[in-house]
C-alpha cells in the first residue's frame, strides 16, 4: 500500500511558508510605494511647467517647454538653461493650474542651468536643495516634471552612477553628473531628481538619444554654486585667457626630453589678440602641461582650471614648444558673461 501522509504534510508545509514569503512582498512592496508616495506629496507642489514664447503663437513664433523647481517661497525657480534659451516671455505653471509671468535672473549654459523668479508670487510651495556628496550607488530617487506637458509625472529608478560628465550646449563638460534609470522625457528636463528624504540632489537635464533608460541629472551641489553666483553678480564667474584648443597627444620622445609624464595636453590652436594668453607670448602649437600646479590632460582640464579662484591671480604655466618645456607667467582676466540674444 502506498502511505501519501508525508506528502500531504509536505504540501502543507509549503503552503504554509509561502503564504510569509507573499506576505513580507507586500510589505516590501508597500514601503517602496510609501516612499515614493511621500516624496512626491512633498515635492511635487513646488514642481512647475515652464512655458517659453509668445501666448498666442503663430506659425513663426514657437514657444518651449519644460520643468522647473521652487526653491524659495519667494519665487526662485531652478531651471535648464537650454529650457529658457533666449525666450523674452516666460510663464510658469503650478499644480493647481495657477499661472505666472516669470523672468530670468541669470543662466549658465556651461552647466545647463537658469535661475528665474516667478513675479508676484510670495509664499510658494518649495523644495529644499540636498547635499549630491552623500549620494550612494543604488539610492531611490524619485524624478517629477511635466514629460510631453502631462502635468507632474512622476518616475522611479536608482542612481545608477556618480560623478560622470557630460558636454553641455556650450562645449563645456559639466562635471560631477549624476546618471540614473529614472524615465524621462521631452519636457522633464528642468524637473528636480529627488532623494528619498524629499531633498532635491539634481536637476534632470538630459537624454542620450537611442539609450535605454540612461538619463542624467546636474548635481544639486553645482546647482548651489550657480544660484550663489547667479544671485550675487548675476552670471558665473569663470576666469578667461584668449585661447582655443583640442587635447592632444604628447609625443613620447618630447615627454622624455622634457621630463614630464603627461601622455595628453591642451594643444593651442588659436590665441586672441590683446588677451592675457597673447601678452603672455603664448603661441598657437604650444601645448600646456601644466597650470598653477594643477596637471592638464586635455583641453578640458585647462577649461576646468580656469575657474572663479583664479581671477586676477599671476598663474604659472607650463608648456611643450618644439618639444622643449618652457615656463610663462600669464595672469587670467574674469570671463565677460554670456549675453542672452
Amino acid at each position: 500500500m502506498l502511505d501519501f501522509t508525508s506528502d500531504t504534510a509536505d504540501d502543507g508545509l509549503s503552503s504554509r511558508t509561502a503564504e510569509p514569503a507573499r506576505d513580507n512582498d507586500r510589505v516590501l512592496l508597500d514601503a517602496y510605494s510609501n516612499a515614493v508616495i511621500d516624496v512626491t506629496e512633498r515635492v511635487g507642489p513646488a514642481v512647475v511647467r515652464v512655458e517659453t514664447g509668445p501666448k498666442v503663437r503663430s506659425a513663426r513664433e514657437r514657444g518651449g517647454l519644460g520643468s522647473g523647481i521652487v526653491i524659495s517661497p519667494d519665487g526662485l525657480v531652478l531651471t535648464n538653461s537650454h529650457v529658457v534659451g533666449s525666450s523674452k516671455e516666460i510663464r510658469l505653471r503650478d499644480i493647481e493650474g495657477f499661472i505666472t509671468d516669470a523672468h530670468v535672473l541669470g543662466v549658465d549654459p556651461d552647466t545647463d542651468l537658469a535661475l528665474l523668479r516667478a513675479d508676484g508670487a510670495r509664499d510658494l510651495r518649495y523644495a529644499s536643495l540636498g547635499n549630491s556628496k552623500s549620494l550612494r550607488r543604488g539610492q531611490l530617487v524619485v524624478a517629477i516634471g511635466n514629460p510631453l506637458g502631462f502635468e507632474s509625472t512622476v518616475t522611479a529608478g536608482v542612481v545608477s552612477a556618480l560623478g560622470r560628465s557630460i558636454r553641455s550646449m556650450s562645449g563645456r563638460t559639466i562635471e560631477d553628473v549624476i546618471q540614473t534609470d529614472a524615465a524621462l522625457n521631452p519636457g522633464n528636463s528642468g524637473g528636480p531628481l529627488v532623494s528619498s528624504a524629499a531633498e532635491v540632489i539634481g536637476i534632470n537635464t538630459a537624454i542620450i538619444n537611442g539609450a535605454q533608460g540612461i538619463c542624467f541629472a546636474v548635481a544639486s551641489n553645482t546647482a548651489q554654486f550657480v544660484l550663489s553666483e547667479i544671485i550675487r553678480h548675476g552670471y558665473v564667474r569663470r576666469a578667461y585667457i584668449g585661447v582655443a584648443g583640442q587635447t592632444a597627444p604628447i609625443p613620447r620622445r618630447h615627454a622624455v626630453v622634457a621630463g614630464v609624464d603627461n601622455k595628453m595636453g591642451a594643444l593651442l590652436a588659436q590665441i586672441e589678440p590683446d588677451s592675457p594668453a597673447a601678452k603672455a607670448g603664448l603661441l598657437p602649437g604650444d601645448v600646456v602641461i601644466k597650470l598653477d600646479g594643477v596637471e592638464i590632460n586635455g583641453v578640458d582640464d585647462l577649461i576646468r582650471a580656469l575657474d572663479r579662484d583664479r581671477i586676477g591671480r599671476t598663474l604659472a604655466m607650463d608648456v611643450l614648444r618644439i618639444g622643449r618645456l618652457r615656463g610663462i607667467e600669464i595672469h587670467p582676466v574674469e570671463r565677460k558673461p554670456i549675453a542672452r540674444q
